[in-house]
């Protein structure tokens, strides 16, 4: 808490109209700042107050653990918006709050007689949150959808998996965790902007979008450049099996390859250069797991992890819902905290140094504050309409000094230039950004040819200094200077290891908030360990609902930018207390406990209930059947979701299968449990259809059904191009390439936002280190011949 003891988010009041998953994780967030959040509930309440990803029942008077997490400290009014006296109590409440977040999709709002410009009539500066699968313009709005079939359409789904078997999801409703993240930017930033102008605005969140920023690791970048489609595939080595249980590992570096060749014992496939390539190391999976399993026979996963860590290799053990809970390190960080509930879960993903976050308090029964909120009503202020100002981007004039590498951090200041922050990104040609040389392609200037690099990049600057060198240290001191934010994501030795410690970065400049992104935190006995976002992803348990029944899979790299969101909110929070106290401090976002909190409901069941949750590869409890169906041709596969019991008669209708119109398959719990036979059925019948025919069928009979479509084939996509969400710019190297904007269209923001290119290496030396900081053509020069700066990498 502040000095004043006032909270971050003390001021902001959102009413949250959602249910489910994306919006409540999004209000979620404000909540632990200190935000007020009216949930308003249907009569018959939100659906997740009865789900159980196990399929069991919630017991009779309570509600589910998932939602309790979700929705702990909010307060709950039922209101029926078919209803015009209820409607009026909907307008009486927004007139008194800052956002509103809505999930009723393609014309949901206008189904009920309401629209943003009703909310802006009673409020002008009220913010409006929209979030659906398509987004509410464009060619697929009105396209039935589910995360499953989002997860087809955007690329993710057919990389994952074995090549030969069908293309497999993402588990544990990833996604829309995913999803709800992006709510939540459009809230703060919007939010912010309103503040400052004194109007509101409209935000259209495309899970779609949303999708194919976070998981499919730019592949529409990739395939601007090369003609090779991406195949599916496990990593190798990935999720392996030891003497007592599962070890994961994230190869990502060809030092790292060579590293694990020795620790496992194996020169000989070291020398093998092919395997430099991790497609070929997928192609001969077979025999490079086999070599390990060998090795790991009479090895515990604890045994290969620590001996992993002394050679810098990634690795971690896979996370269940239980095991999560018993793991030391996380134990020794106090990462779970008591619900009021009667459960465990995970406390919030990231940790302020001064600013407190808001006491947990209980989930709200359904329309438990019905009387307090209508009687607050009468004394209820209506927002003060402040002057119009011209409308500007939230974070313009803000510096961030940005050390950050590969994607998770990367992401963040991606999302900081995005809204107007100047960043200025800090390399060296000793060491780039490891990302320029992993997944890119060889070509002049391999370095600037990095599909993850040039993604995550775009509108900053760049400058390269040697900070193991005494004036490159010094010049990174005066940049910190007169900077906002520091920002890095090394493991936690390093920055000591370059003397640059809080205690220094607080000396130069007090109000500098720094931000530090450690994989597994600054303190316990993982702190020293490496981790990348797919080592996240195993030991907070996402991995563990993710693949086949016998093998777990990593969902691959979603914890990358879902850390990124995190950190932005966290930025932003420290940002409100430094506004209140005028002082910094420091962020704390460990990757691992970001992505325990979307792997949420593993730790809630498991604590509230004892069930462990397992995979079901393709399938969920919540509809059935679901499945990927193989149609003729190369590759063909089609995903497709019955949602409920009339869809269910469409497709019998639809494809004539007699054996379909058993009466065991005409409820939701029958068709879960005779899934098996349901599906050999509808495979026979799919294996005669012709993929571009039955996919557009079964969309205008309302069925959501998407092919699986390859990452390097998401465009040309009507919707993407109708909303815009990709730009044009023309780089140096790469010349005309098409690049990725925000999953998120705002009515007033759409124009401001910068379109630019991610920088070559070193490209603002000039201008920052000469123009800004006043350095001579001749310091330049020395620098350079110092290798204190360049523009190519040193060993290139």
């Amino acid at each position: 808490m502040t000095e004043s003891g006032k909270l971050p988010f003390s001021d902001l009041k959102i009413i949250d109209l959602s249910g489910e998953i994306s919006g409540p994780y999004c209000t979620k967030l404000f909540i632990d700042g200190g935000a007020t959040v009216i949930k308003v509930e249907p009569p018959e309440g939100d659906v997740l107050r009865r789900w159980r990803a196990s399929g069991e029942p919630v017991p009779e008077g309570m509600d589910a653990p998932l939602f309790q997490f979700l929705n702990a400290s909010k307060q709950s009014i039922a209101l029926d918006l078919n209803s015009e006296e209820d409607r009026k109590v909907l307008l009486q409440l927004v007139a008194s709050a800052d956002a509103i977040v809505e999930d009723f999709g393609y014309q949901g709002l206008q189904n009920y007689g309401l629209s943003y410009e009703a909310f802006a009539e009673v409020n002008p500066a009220i913010c409006l949150v929209s979030i659906s699968p398509w987004g509410l313009q464009g060619s697929y709005a009105d396209r039935p959808a589910t995360e499953f079939t989002l997860q087809a359409a955007s690329g993710s789904m057919n990389s994952r998996g074995i090549a030969e078997d069908a293309p497999m999801c993402a588990g544990g409703r990833l996604g829309e965790w995913n999803v709800g993240t992006y709510a939540a930017l459009a809230v703060v930033t919007s939010w912010l902007g309103a503040r400052q102008s004194g109007r509101g605005q409209h935000m259209d969140v495309s899970a779609f979008e949303a999708f194919i920023l976070s998981t499919t690791s730019y592949r529409d970048l990739a395939s601007q450049w090369s003609d090779d489609l991406l195949g599916r595939t496990m990593e190798v080595p990935s999720i392996e099996m030891a003497k007592d249980g599962w070890v994961g590992f994230c190869i990502i570096t060809g030092q790292q390859w060579l590293d694990f060749c020795a620790m496992i014992g194996r020169q000989d496939i070291a020398d093998n250069e092919d395997y430099l390539d991790t497609r070929n190391r997928s192609r001969d999976g077979t025999f490079i797991k086999a070599a390990f399993t060998e090795w790991a026979a009479d090895k515990t996963v604890n045994e290969i992890v620590e001996l992993a860590t002394l050679l810098r290799v990634p690795a971690a053990p896979v996370g269940t819902g239980k095991s999560v809970l018993e793991m030391d390190h996380l134990q020794q960080r106090q990462a779970f905290i008591d619900n009021p509930g009667g459960f465990k879960q995970p406390r919030v993903g990231f940790r302020m140094e001064k600013s407190a976050q808001h006491p947990l308090g209980a989930a709200p029964a359904l329309n438990q504050h019905r009387e307090a909120i209508l009687s607050g009503l009468e004394n209820e202020p209506t927002k003060r309409v402040k002057p119009a100002n011209a409308i500007e981007l939230p974070l313009k004039g803000l510096r961030v000094v940005d050390l950050t590498a590969f994607w998770a951090g990367p992401f963040a200041t991606w999302l900081m230039a995005q809204f107007g922050a100047d960043v200025v990104k800090v390399e060296s040609i000793q060491r780039p950004d490891g990302m320029r040389f992993a997944g890119g392609f060889a070509y002049d200037s391999l370095w600037e040819w990095s599909p993850v690099y040039a993604g995550a990049n775009t509108s900053k600057r760049d400058i390269t200094l040697n900070l193991s060198k005494e004036e490159g240290m010094a010049l990174l001191l005066r940049l910190i200077a007169d900077a906002d934010i520091l920002i890095e994501n090394y493991s936690a030795r390093v920055l000591d290891q370059f003397g640059l410690t809080l205690e220094k970065v607080r000396a130069i400049n007090p109000k500098t908030i720094l931000v530090r992104m450690p994989a597994f935190g600054l303190d316990g006995p993982w702190k020293d360990r490496p981790g990348f976002a797919m080592n996240v992803e195993q030991v907070s348990g996402q991995a563990w609902v993710t693949g086949y029944k016998d093998i777990p899979l990593v969902p691959r790299g979603a914890c990358d930018p879902l850390g990124g969101t995190h950190a932005f909110i966290a930025m932003i929070e420290a940002l409100e207390h430094r506004n209140t106290t005028g002082e910094g401090q420091l962020v704390e976002v460990p990757l691992v406990e970001a992505a325990m909190n979307i792997a949420a409901e593993q730790m809630v069941d498991y604590s509230a209930y004892g069930d462990e949750l397992a995979r079901q590869e393709n399938r969920t409890k919540k509809y059935a059947p679901q499945g990927a169906y193989q149609c003729p041709g190369d590759n063909n596969w089609l995903a497709m979701t019955i949602e409920n019991d009339q869809q269910w008669q469409t497709l019998i209708e639809l494809t004539s299968i007699n054996e379909l119109t058993d009466s065991k398959y005409g409820s939701l719990q029958g068709r879960n449990q005779y899934h098996d036979e349901i599906e050999s059925f509808l495979s026979r019948w799919f294996a005669e259809q012709d993929i571009t025919v039955i996919q557009p069928k079964l969309i205008a009979l309302g069925i959501p059904a998407e092919i699986t479509i390859n990452g390097h084939r998401i465009m040309p996509n009507q919707q993407l191009i109708d909303r815009n969400y990709f730009y044009n710019a023309v780089h140096p190297v790469t010349s005309e390439t098409r690049y990725p904007g925000l999953p998120i269209n705002y009515s007033n923001f759409d124009k401001l936002f910068p379109h630019g290119l991610p920088p070559i290496l070193g490209e603002h030396n000039d201008e920052i280190l000469g123009g800004e900081l006043g350095l001579s053509d001749e310091e330049l020069a020395e620098l350079r011949e110092k290798q204190i700066i360049g523009e190519r990498p040193s060993f290139m």
